[in-house]
């Protein structure tokens, strides 16, 4: 028998999931639905009030999902498409996320991913470009660093790139990086933002704690500990799962997280600023044109690209590690489509 305090959770609004504005709703395509991240991740857009209806897709699997999804009682409608029905899913989108590709194994780096979710990628941004070119696309499949590019450049070839539409999800990095300082200090993750900056893979995570009340004063090994938790925390959870997968489930709440902000931003709420992957100036005197720092959200996608700040002498030897990383990965996207 439930207590009722369960009872009353589960029959609370489902908007509560989310931070929500009245003011708009979008149509929102999930482009490998059907997947270890695409499924948990369409469960919780249905929750999203600001969705008002979802276009869920993959080469196997995306009806089945959109069938079960359906059925939960939020308002937002949804509809699956099969492998051959790309272009219907993309008919009247406003925001895609893509989290298609093949998931991360014990030991395979996120490169390692490149080769299969490199054509997977670039095949889906072609569709889009025809499709829905003013769509804003979220980009989740790994590795992040290297996928961003291809979708810029396959975009800039069908002529139709806006620089303020592409984001590469680094929001995990965000997630882990409130979750396990939370877990030190003795404070709720809602108490322990860190800004993420740089990409989303290993050196090249960058997490902010010197800009934080809790975590400035985290020093020496207890410091070196949670920067490589940060850093590798898919590690962890691939080594956890024993071969049965990757970090599916954060990842999906994750891109759920800054789905909902993006639509906030939209639909016209001020003050929505979170890390993500873009299209930016800080670093291109480096050759670095794309990289992951404060955005501020707009109704236009990226309203304003925030510089660092201050850092701290560690950060700084963090930054210099990620900087040449992550430089090549980005190359070896835009080379992948040139």
């Amino acid at each position: 028998m439930f207590a009722r305090s369960a009872v009353r959770a589960l029959a609370a609004p489902s908007s509560r999931l989310f931070s929500s504005s009245a003011a708009r709703s979008y149509k929102v395509a999930v482009l490998g639905a059907g997947g270890g991240i695409g499924q948990p991740l369409s469960l919780l857009l249905k929750s999203d009030p600001l969705v008002t209806s979802l276009s869920l897709y993959d080469i196997r699997g995306a009806p089945g999902v959109a069938a079960d999804v359906s059925h939960v009682d939020t308002a937002s409608e949804v509809k699956g498409y099969a492998a051959d029905q790309l272009d219907k899913a993309l008919e009247g989108v406003k925001v895609v996320v893509i989290p298609a590709g093949v998931p991360r194994k014990p030991g395979m780096s996120r490169d390692d991913l490149f080769n299969t979710n490199a054509s997977i990628v670039r095949d889906l941004a072609s569709a889009i470009a025809r499709v829905a070119p003013a769509a804003l696309i979220l980009v989740i499949s790994n590795p992040v660093n290297s996928t961003v590019p291809i979708v810029a450049g396959t975009l800039e070839k069908a002529g139709v790139f806006d620089p303020a539409h592409l984001f590469g999800v680094t929001t995990l990095d965000v997630v882990r990086s409130a979750r396990f300082l939370s877990g030190i200090v003795g404070a709720q993750p809602s108490e322990t933002p860190v800004t993420v900056v740089g990409g989303h893979s290993g050196p090249t995570i960058v997490p902010l704690l010197s800009q934080t009340s809790q975590g400035k004063n985290i020093t020496g090994e207890e410091y070196s500990a949670l920067v490589h938790r940060i850093q590798f925390g898919g590690d962890e959870v691939v080594k956890a799962k024993d071969g049965a997968g990757s970090a599916t489930l954060s990842m999906a709440y994750a891109g759920a997280k800054f789905t909902n902000a993006l639509l906030r931003g939209l639909s016209g709420e001020k003050g929505v600023i979170t890390p993500t992957f873009v299209k930016s100036p800080l670093f291109a005197d480096k050759g670095i044109d794309f990289f992951a720092s404060n955005v501020e959200l707009g109704t236009n996608g990226v309203e304003k690209i925030h510089p660092i700040g201050p850092i701290s002498a560690e950060e700084e030897k963090l930054l210099e590690a990620c900087l040449p990383e992550l430089k090549k990965n980005i190359e070896k996207g835009k080379a992948f489509v040139a």
